[in-house]
């Protein structure tokens, strides 16, 4: 069985011996494809490191994340996009919109969005969507964009089947993570009704832990209790979610 994590900040681990341990605990519970999400430039070195300290676990993507488009956000974008000749990448990510924390930077964040899937397009790669209160922006860019290559993962989706439809139309995988445990959180409902084959499994970390562990700082090893609840709600074995869910993510990333 193997395990994928499509969607971990695993790199946010400084101390070398407990980032050791975390690696350690995802191979422990056969989490043994863990892809990288970028954050700002100085996120950029951070994933390389791990990706060299794990060359077959772990895969790297680049982009700017829409919390951090600021007024100089120009100059992020330059510098990742420098980045990527001397990195090998699987995705633009992770990029958006986000209008939790700030919504007078929509604007400059449909800026980013645009000109980053039009690195993805150029390099024929996927993208990886955040999206938080945002959801109809979000999409308007999307549709804006729609094209034979326009794909990814619409991460830490928990909106409604309604969404969930309207982005598997656009070709998009839905990124299923620590929420679908939370009793009231109404996601378990969603993935009832969407097929395993466009899910992907996702944990965020060090955010959204699923429970039991939830409160605590989550790691990419609890992967496995998604999968089981995943697995609960489909009635069906966790190798079996694992499987699909793992071969999606291939087909995603291509690798």
């Amino acid at each position: 069985m193997i395990l994928t994590d499509t969607h971990t900040h695993q790199y946010y681990e400084k101390d070398a011996e407990k980032l050791k341990e975390l690696m350690q605990r995802c191979l422990d519970n056969k989490v043994e494809r863990l892809f990288l999400p970028n954050v700002d430039s100085e996120s950029i070195s951070l994933i390389k490191n791990l990706v060299k300290e794990y060359p077959v676990n772990c895969f790297a993507m680049l982009g700017l994340h829409p919390c951090d488009v600021k007024e100089n956000y120009r100059e992020e974008l330059d510098t990742i996009f420098a980045a990527i000749p001397s990195t090998k990448i699987y995705a633009i990510g992770e990029i958006g919109i986000d209008l939790y924390w700030d919504k007078t930077t929509l604007e400059l964040q449909q800026k980013a969005f645009h000109e980053q899937i039009g690195w993805a397009k150029n390099m024929d790669l996927p993208i990886v969507i955040h999206c938080r209160e945002a959801f109809d922006e979000v999409y308007e860019v999307l549709l804006a964009e729609r094209d034979e290559k326009l794909r990814g993962i619409f991460h830490c989706f928990s909106g409604t089947v309604e969404q969930a439809r309207k982005i598997i139309d656009l070709g998009f995988y839905l990124g299923i993570g620590g929420v679908v445990t939370y009793k009231k959180s109404g996601l378990d409902k969603v993935v009832e009704e969407i097929p395993l084959d466009n899910i992907v499994l996702e944990t965020d970390s060090p955010y959204l832990t699923p429970v039991p562990y939830r409160g605590k700082p989550n790691e990419s090893s609890y992967l496995v209790y998604v999968a089981q609840k995943v697995a609960d709600i489909k009635q069906i074995s966790l190798e079996e979610v694992a499987a699909i869910t793992t071969e999606n993510s291939k087909i995603i990333f291509n690798t």
